[in-house]
């Protein structure tokens, strides 16, 4: 069945995008979804082990690409446990893991290929700098970890920083 969503506010309330937005992600997650079923469906050709036609079986509680979509979508924004999901779309909670693993995928392949997906690493200076061409504030995350000293006497000047500990 899948979410009942009567206006955009509800919508952004639970996938977190606007209908418009979704309305956008929408045609390119189905074609990411089609070639992965294509491909799915071609290995299990080649191995031996397909069954059935594309299309055959049962068509589980996801039937739709919107349902799908909403489905990732509303799991990332809300973040509920497996129960919790599987009883919003009325399914086992087994399916409820396997349906996010399998469309998951999908969701980060979609934002990708619209260049949606913020960046996560650089592997050079330059790189960070073309991509921050053009912003005037850039902030910066960060969370400071504890450094092990080494038992080793050499080694520990070698990283020592020349900061006193401060004693209050």
């Amino acid at each position: 069945m899948g979410l009942l969503i009567r206006d955009d506010r509800q919508m952004k309330a639970l996938t977190g995008l606007s209908q418009a937005q979704f309305d956008h992600l929408l045609p390119v997650f189905s074609n990411m979804y089609q070639a992965t079923q294509q491909q799915t469906y071609a290995q299990g050709v080649a191995s031996g082990t397909r069954r059935r036609k594309p299309g055959g079986g049962s068509k589980g509680k996801l039937p739709t690409m919107a349902e799908k979509l909403q489905f990732v979508l509303y799991y990332y924004k809300t973040y509920p446990t497996f129960d919790g999901l599987a009883t919003q779309f009325e399914m086992a909670r087994s399916k409820a893991n396997e349906n996010l693993h399998k469309l998951s995928p999908i969701l980060y392949d979609t934002l990708v290929h619209l260049e949606l997906m913020p960046y996560r690493e650089f592997a050079t200076p330059e790189d960070l700098k073309a991509a921050v061409q053009g912003v005037d504030r850039l902030l910066i995350d960060a969370t400071e970890r504890a450094y092990h000293r080494s038992t080793d006497d050499a080694k520990q000047r070698e990283h020592y920083s020349g900061k006193k500990n401060s004693i209050p």
